[in-house]
Order: structure tokens, then sequence, then C-alpha cells
């Protein structure tokens, strides 16, 4: 099956299409392809897998793990509907605190790639919503880093004001604060 990938205006963060097949029976996807990814530009290994379930207008993020303990995600939506988020966390990067958000639905089934120097967020949509992300490094809770939803400065645009929220998201740091000792350096051109 063919996968189509589109650059956002991230560097880095692409959208993935991939072929599916729908019938009276159901549907079929290739969800991913070592080779087909690779030909991308995009991973070809992955060492976790994560699974959540979030009831409408929870929305978890903005995650992070430093340079300890990177970790990139492919993610996308096997239930109901979220709005995913990245944020450029790379001090120094022309985009540094710029944002791009996708709709991912499991009838779209899109997938976003969020590598790791990017914060990574979702909102529940839908009623629910079952979210599937393949990750490049293990969950390492000393690495891990939460950028506050709701700053200011990113200014991403949330479908509410008022998400149910984690006590750790409730307390996320500014970017502002974040820039004070980045975890993420720009290294690009």
């Amino acid at each position: 099956m063919d996968i189509s990938v589109t650059k956002t205006k991230l560097d880095g963060v692409v959208l993935i299409d991939t072929e599916f097949f729908r019938d009276e029976r159901g549907f079929f996807i290739e969800v991913w392809h070592a080779e087909r990814y690779r030909e991308h530009g995009l991973p070809d290994a992955f060492v976790q897998d994560n699974h959540s379930r979030s009831a409408r207008k929870v929305l978890r993020g903005l995650h992070y793990q430093d340079t300890t303990a990177p970790m990139g995600k492919l993610v996308r939506c096997t239930a109901g509907a979220i709005l995913d988020v990245a944020v450029d966390l790379r001090a120094d990067s022309p985009t540094f605190g710029e944002w791009v958000g996708a709709e991912l639905t499991s009838e779209n089934m899109r997938q976003i790639w969020v590598p790791d120097g990017f914060g990574h967020a979702f909102a529940t949509l839908s009623e629910f919503a079952e979210v599937q992300y393949k990750c490049t490094g293990l969950y390492t809770p000393l690495s891990e880093g939460t950028v506050a939803w709701n700053d200011p400065d990113i200014a991403i645009e949330w479908p509410f004001d008022d998400p149910v929220l984690s006590g750790r998201d409730q307390n996320g740091m500014s970017l502002k604060q974040y820039s004070a000792n980045p975890a993420f350096r720009y290294t690009g051109a």
C-alpha cells in the first residue's frame, strides 16, 4: 500500500496518509511498513507502542522527553477523533515555539510523525478517542517535561478553553521558562 507524506511548516513533522480499503466487511490498512517509511526518511525501528483512551475534552500534553532519552512518536487515532498538535521546542530553530495541528480520526486514518525535539499534545473531539503511537525511545520518567498547553506565546488554537487535564498537564512550564534551559537545540541549516 502506498503512503503519501505531507510536510508541515515545522521541519521534520509530517502528516502521513496511507491507502486503505473499505467494504461491507469493514476496512484494511497497513499502518506501518519499514521499507516504505524508510523511503520517505521516516523511522524504520520503534521500541515501544502506547495506546490511550480519553473522554471528550481530555487534553494530554505538551509532553517531550529530553536528549537523555529522546522519543519520536508516530501517532494515529483508532477510535473517535482528536486534534493532534506538535510544537517546535528546538532552541534557535526558525520555527521555535510554533505549532502545527491536524485532525486525526478513525475515519481518515491519517498519522502524524512527531520527531524528538518537539512537544506533543492532543485533545479529544469525540465522545471518546483511542490513540495509538509507536515510539523511537523508551518511556523514561526522569527525562520527561511538560510545557503549558495554553501558553500564550505558543497560542495553540484548541477547540475548547476548559479541557480535562492531569495534574502534570495543569502545571506545565511556560515557553519562557523552558527557554531558560531548553532540552533541545536546532541543528539544521
